[in-house]
């Protein structure tokens, strides 16, 4: 059985950058609406987490099954490298964040002012309006559609909004899709370059929130953008995905 290595196309000792950038690769060679099929692109999901948190053994460290001989036993309280190892990516080095993190400087939580596109296309207002979120503020909006949560470091902005109990749109998870994609209006949202978005589209502030960490002390998005013009385009069905995990 390959290791999680091999499905991603690494070495056994690729950091966290090496192991982010090849797993965007894979997952969009892997995507079923790009010639892959589903149980490939579950597949390399379950590789990158693998790796990602520490836990993929490689292929050449497993211990042979034909000479009967036990696996060595770990001392208590003793991770195989020799310490403790953390699952967080955002602990361990190697991995770019934006905010500091990896190089041992103290980590931000974010304030994050969140607002439904469907909200402002309703009543009219433009996402370019200078005041926009102060008219969000003073118009009486469910919390789906407007309100704060905070970010802690380390979380995706989809992660963030997920665990504060909100549903926001997303498909792939792996930024081969602008289904999840925000407008950052204020502040600032760290992703990978290795995703579907064109460069105008990251001129003009899209971010994809499955990828995207806040790494400023106040941000600032409009979600649900994955309508717009020239993110369209680049959508992904997403109810294969929700039929997946209903089966899973």
């Amino acid at each position: 059985m390959d290791s999680p290595y091999d499905v991603l196309g690494l070495d056994a000792d690729a950091d966290d950058t090496e192991i982010e950038r090849a797993y965007r690769r894979r997952v969009k060679e892997a995507h079923p609406d790009r010639g892959g099929s589903f149980e490939e692109f579950q597949r390399v999901r379950e590789a990158y987490e693998a790796a990602i948190s520490g836990t993929a053994v490689p292929a050449t460290d497993a211990v042979p099954e034909s000479n009967g001989a036990e696996p060595p036993r770990e001392e208590p309280g003793v991770a195989e490298s020799g310490g403790n190892k953390s699952t967080d990516p955002a602990d361990r080095t190697g991995g770019e964040r934006g905010n500091g993190t990896a190089n041992g400087s103290e980590a931000t939580t974010t304030r994050v002012e969140y607002l439904n596109y469907e909200v402002i296309a309703d009543h009219g207002w433009e996402i370019d309006d200078d005041d926009l979120f102060e008219t969000a503020s003073d118009a009486d909006l469910d919390t789906d559609d407007y309100g704060m949560f905070l970010a802690e470091p380390g979380e995706t902005l989809l992660e963030a909004a997920e665990q504060r109990g909100f549903a926001w749109p997303f498909a792939c998870r792996g930024g081969a899709c602008a289904n999840c994609a925000v407008a950052v209006v204020e502040g600032e949202l760290d992703s990978t370059v290795d995703n579907v978005l064109t460069d105008d589209l990251l001129d003009r502030g899209f971010r994809l929130s499955c990828i995207g960490r806040p790494v400023s002390e106040t941000l600032r998005v409009v979600y649900n953008v994955k309508h717009l013009p020239g993110l369209e385009d680049l959508r992904l069905p997403a109810d294969r995905f929700e039929r997946a995990r209903a089966d899973d």
